[in-house]
């Protein structure tokens, strides 16, 4: 994620701004060093995007995590007062793993709580693989309610095959990556034939789940197929800057005049990327090798984080779009325009709750190259955009922003429509609290066992993320103007240096030599 780890400090990142007088520009930078031409899937003539799989309803993450109180409903059951999990007030703290597995799997007098299913599902794969855990879910589920055992009365399998059933529909619905691996496939499919084969009314309910899961696993293929043939033809918008006149190309105005339907277009693209990032890749993002895992083999294979970073790609386009498209006009006034536009487009990103590209746009927007063309600044009324920039100013831990966060969220929960429910989050502030978090708490305590009081504030943070992804964009798609957001080249940084340098000549020897050195290497020019 280059200089978008999430470690970083919003002071900590080099990227420089001239206009010091706005300190956001540091902070929304800290996706910079990233590939700035990078392009998502797009909806090219010819490519057809893949259907949106909706999330789960099951488990109902507004409901499993309140602010009420700590797992209120995991109660201390009789196999767990000596069997390794360590409870204060009726919450569970912590536990040895393998009691921890043992609590995940139902028998005929026990479901576990929903919240635990999701906690523990989503933070286990720091400490194994999700198909060992699958393994041994399977094995349990098998061998100690004799499911496999062909002596076993009918009416015993009836009574725990509707629970198993459930916690493998949880887990395929809420983590379904988890089953590219073919073993965990195997062990899925086993273990439901095994619930099948003893009663054929489970018959069905077995071939539901699995359909569903390749559906949504095809869907997920179908994405990053696309995303790999963009990215196969990403161009740099240099080529554009060398083949002028620049009377006949094209920029955002033309394609789209209109500063609200463009922020709907862009909270489209931005809901469509949040669908398809998988609640353990928070968790993987950060994954380290567990000291009592014994297990030599390589456990990178767990980062897999594939789909979050092609969001972070997306936050970087979309800042270097931003910028292009103020440094291409050859005319003051055109530049000018151009910033008011974005202005108006981020205005209206903070209204929907699409704070992601809100804050993409001002970064582009506070990029040295834009920021240095004092020119074109002096034509442009800048109270709308101090105003926005108080929003996301990052004083006090983002406070203004996490204050607006929390009235979007807020609302979201008693929307009557998808357009109120739009919660579009701050990415890499998201993805920083979640590192923090990780960071300043073990993993295991000092008698081995799992944190889970840990866990479960990561798993509060990453559902209410669950939540907002599942919305439904109620705005209509315009696909001429999602195809220019995600295929019109843009600038690389040097480009842009050179563009600005450009329409506003350099102030200092430091500013020629460099425009030099851009004409020569860029351009081929003296």
């Amino acid at each position: 994620m280059g200089c978008g780890g999430a470690g970083r400090t919003p002071a900590a990142c080099p990227c420089p701004t001239d206009r010091a007088r706005r300190p956001v520009a540091e902070a929304a930078r800290c996706y910079c060093r990233a590939v700035p031409g990078a392009r998502l899937w797009a909806l090219e003539p010819g490519v057809e995007a893949p259907a949106r799989e909706s999330m789960p309803q099951t488990p109902p993450f507004t409901a499993m995590f309140d602010s009420s109180g700590y797992n209120r409903n995991l109660y201390q059951s009789k196999e767990d007062s000596c069997g390794g999990l360590y409870y204060h007030d009726n919450n569970l703290l912590s536990g040895s793993l393998e009691a921890l597995i043992q609590h995940l799997v139902p028998n005929v007098d026990y479901y576990p709580d929903r919240t635990y299913i999701f906690t523990f599902l989503l933070s286990s794969r720091l400490f194994m693989h999700p198909y060992e855990l699958m393994a041994k879910v399977c094995h349990l589920c098998m061998e100690h309610q004799r499911i496999n055992d062909p002596g076993t009365d009918k009416s015993q399998i009836r009574k725990i095959a509707p629970k198993i059933l459930q916690l493998l529909t949880e887990w395929t619905e809420t983590f379904p990556y988890d089953f590219r691996d073919e073993r965990m496939m195997r062990n899925l499919k086993e273990l439901a034939q095994r619930i099948a084969s003893g009663d054929e009314m489970y018959r069905k309910n077995v071939q539901q789940i699995i359909q569903s899961l390749i559906r949504k696993l095809a869907s997920l293929s179908q994405y990053e197929e696309v995303l790999a043939k963009i990215n196969a033809s990403s161009t740099d918008r240099l080529t554009v800057l060398k083949t002028k006149p620049q009377s006949i190309q094209r920029d955002i105005i033309t394609v789209c005049n209109d500063p609200y339907m463009l922020a709907q277009q862009l909270t489209h693209i931005e809901l469509e990327r949040l669908n398809y990032i998988g609640p353990e890749e928070f968790v993987q993002a950060f994954v380290q090798k567990d000291p009592l895992d014994n297990n030599k083999s390589c456990y990178a294979d767990r980062k897999k984080t594939r789909n979050l970073e092609a969001y972070v790609e997306w936050f970087n386009r979309l800042s270097y779009l931003v910028a292009t498209e103020i440094c291409m006009p050859v005319k003051k006034k055109h530049r000018a325009r151009m910033i008011e536009y974005f202005i108006d487009v981020a205005r209206e990103c903070f209204n929907i709750g699409n704070f992601n590209s809100l804050m993409a746009i001002i970064s582009g927007m506070n990029m040295s190259p834009v920021s240095r063309l004092k020119k074109t600044w002096a034509k442009v009324k800048t109270a709308k955009f101090d105003i926005l920039e108080h929003q996301m100013d990052p004083s006090s831990n983002f406070y203004n922003y996490r204050t607006a966060l929390r009235g979007a969220a807020q609302r979201s929960l008693t929307a009557h429509s998808n357009r109120e429910k739009i919660v579009i989050p701050f990415f890499s502030l998201l993805i920083k609290d979640i590192y923090f978090l990780n960071e300043g708490c073990a993993n295991r305590l000092p008698n081995g066992h799992v944190n889970f009081e840990k866990f479960w504030e990561l798993a509060k943070q990453v559902s209410e993320f669950m939540t907002w992804k599942q919305v439904e964009c109620p705005f209509e798609r315009d696909r001429k103007i999602l195809q220019y957001l995600l295929t019109v080249p843009v600038f690389s940084e040097d480009a842009l240096y050179l563009a600005s340098y450009e329409s506003e000549g350099p102030e200092n020897h430091v500013e020629k030599d460099r425009w030099k050195a851009l004409r020569s290497t860029l351009l081929g020019r003296v």
